[in-house]
């Protein structure tokens, strides 16, 4: 108990009936109803709703306050009628009515209201970020953030990870996103960078000889932003293990993930052991390597179809004569489906930049032989239709929607289809986390622009077999023990078991046209510290922004993000970024180039 409050808003019951207390908090709601007038009365806890007479003295200024006015009333707890409690509230049994009040602190007029939820525009909302924060559905967002991480702290610890902290000004990293620059008033000329990640730092803790590290890191990069990025920075649980291999990283985070989602959440899980998938299965599978495990459709490659006689759909052999491929997507028992359903499928595809998506159904009526139903059924023999009933286990009844087109455009559009007919007939269960490892990542991959061998995904990653045995002539067939983490088509990480051996190393980094005098260079903390005595280590750094964002069940990562900045970059409540002066820039050696 202080001066302000005696209890707090969202505490008071039926056993405190008959007792003095005082409340302080904000005015949520009023409601005038002549001779009385109701105050819902908010803070950080709950909501207490206090009521007083037109005989009290302080009721004529009580009626005209503004709301978000901060006061301290002092009243009686009583309890409510029995048509007047609530049951939304959990003090809803009772309310205190008022005798005494104090204003805390005045408010203006309201830019936006705060005691509903109703969406406003992103400029006001993030202006007035203090404000929206408020609000019910945030202000709880924000509390589940901070309940998830302190969760998360302490399983670490009991799986007997250390907490370090790394450092934030660092050297600029040639990989990845672009960096955030900082730059240094005693070193004229240079530049620190904010780390994109501790990679290199963790990975020179297990050098060090401490064996688990986790930290709830801040990451910098310099992102366009999307609904599950925020631009600027972001935090991970980040970690890393000496001695293991990929299943140790695997249990680990299981273990860790399972927990938190079943502590703070009552939506089921899919699988009680998260499925691996390779990557190569997952873009064949689902035209992605982020699935939504929860959506049942499985895409088919039925590209050989259109190599036989009996199969008359020229359009589309002639282009997997060229080189493209044919994939499809079966939805069970949608024969009785209106022909709107399907067109609007084939609509929606051409509006994505494809060229469509052609469909047919299988139907057998009595007697009479298997056919096609749809526009383009009938360029398909029986012996056809029953080739890719057989393929993509479809049956009498089924439809069929497929695509032509090279590979990396035909994944893209039969991913985004797969989930656009899942939504349109309600196959994915929203009450459901499904998680899977995505595994088996290829090391290198060829540019499409240059044709030249680059690095897939992370360099510094373990290449998979026997290193004795690898045959560097074709690095298009080695694969990286790398893997990422998927939940309901979010990827919450990507982690690998580090490649820890300098010389072969080199001879990786020699595939993608680096040489070894590049290496040393750009490399220059790491090839070091590897070179005297380095583990084999590895680990992985889950996004708390998208864990807490699953958890919460949120479209878009700002509603979990205390002060997140717009599309732009921007922090609109701050006014950032912002000029500096003349005076800054000279001590800082640095001039501005003037704009043309």
């Amino acid at each position: 108990m202080n001066k302000y409050r005696s209890h707090t808003c969202g505490e008071l019951r039926k056993e405190n009936v008959g007792k003095k207390v005082f409340l302080s908090g904000w005015i949520n709601k009023k409601r005038d109803h002549g001779n009385l007038l109701f105050i819902d009365l908010r803070d950080n806890y709950g909501i207490t709703q206090c009521i007083i007479d037109k005989e009290n003295s302080n009721f004529k200024t009580l009626e005209k306050i503004q709301l978000e006015t901060v006061i301290k009333i002092e009243g009686k707890v009583v309890n409510r009628s029995n048509e007047t409690i609530n049951k939304e509230i959990e003090t809803g049994e009772i309310e205190v009515l008022i005798e005494n009040f104090r204003i805390l602190g005045t408010c203006k007029e309201l830019p936006m209201p705060v005691f509903s939820d109703q969406e406003y525009a992103e400029d006001i909302r993030l202006k007035y970020r203090f404000l929206d924060l408020r609000r019910k559905k945030i202000h709880e967002n924000i509390i589940l953030r901070s309940k998830v991480i302190s969760f998360i702290r302490n399983e670490m610890n009991s799986l007997g990870f250390l907490e370090y902290q790394t450092p934030i000004l660092t050297s600029s990293s040639p990989e990845g996103a672009r960096d955030f620059l900082v730059p240094s008033r005693l070193n004229p000329g240079k530049f620190y960078a904010l780390p994109q990640a501790p990679q290199q730092f963790k990975q020179l803790i297990m050098v060090s000889g401490f064996d688990k590290y986790f930290q709830i890191a801040p990451c910098f990069r310099d992102e366009d932003a999307r609904a599950d990025r925020s631009p600027g920075e972001f935090y991970q649980l980040d970690l890393e293990m000496s001695f293991v291999e990929q299943e140790d990283v695997f249990n680990v985070v299981e273990t860790l993930l399972t927990k938190t989602f079943k502590k703070f959440s009552d939506n089921k899980f899919m699988f009680s052991k998260f499925p691996k998938i390779s990557y190569a299965d997952a873009l064949l599978k689902y035209g992605t390597d982020k699935p939504d495990l929860r959506n049942p459709l499985i895409i088919n490659d039925i590209t050989e179809i259109f190599s036989r006689d009996d199969v008359s759909f020229e359009i589309f052999k002639k282009l997997v004569k060229s080189g493209s491929k044919v994939r499809c997507i079966v939805t069970k028992n949608t024969k009785d489906k209106p022909r709107s359903f399907f067109d609007g499928i084939d609509k929606w595809a051409k509006d994505q930049g494809a060229s469509g998506m052609a469909y047919f159904t299988f139907e057998k009526e009595k007697e009479k032989e298997i056919s096609g139903k749809g526009p383009v059924g009938k360029f398909f023999s029986k012996q056809a239709l029953e080739e890719i009933m057989k393929k993509t286990g479809a049956k009498i009844g089924d439809s069929i929607f497929f695509a032509c087109n090279k590979k990396s455009e035909l994944e893209r559009i039969t991913s985004l289809a797969r989930d656009k007919i899942a939504r349109e007939l309600g196959l994915v269960d929203n009450n459901m986390f499904a998680f899977c490892w995505i595994v088996d990542y290829p090391m290198f991959e060829r540019d499409d622009q240059t044709k030249k061998i680059k690095f897939s995904h992370n360099p510094f990653s373990m290449p998979q077999g026997d290193i004795d045995q690898i045959n560097f002539k074709k690095p298009l067939e080695i694969l990286a023990y790398q893997y990422d983490i998927v939940c309901n088509g979010i990827e919450l990480s990507s982690g690998a078991i580090r490649n820890h051996i300098p010389n072969l190393m080199y001879k990786l980094f020699a595939i993608a046209g680096y040489d070894k005098n590049v290496v040393d260079e750009r490399f220059s903390g790491m090839i070091n510290a590897l070179s005297f005595g380095a583990p084999p280590h590895g680990g992985i750094a889950p996004g708390i922004d998208r864990i807490v964002m699953l958890l919460a069940n949120e479209k878009n990562i700002r509603e979990v993000t205390m002060f997140p900045m717009n599309q732009n970059a921007q922090d609109l409540m701050m006014s950032a970024p912002s000029e500096v002066s003349e005076e800054q820039l000279k001590e800082l050696n640095l001039a501005l180039k003037s704009k043309k």
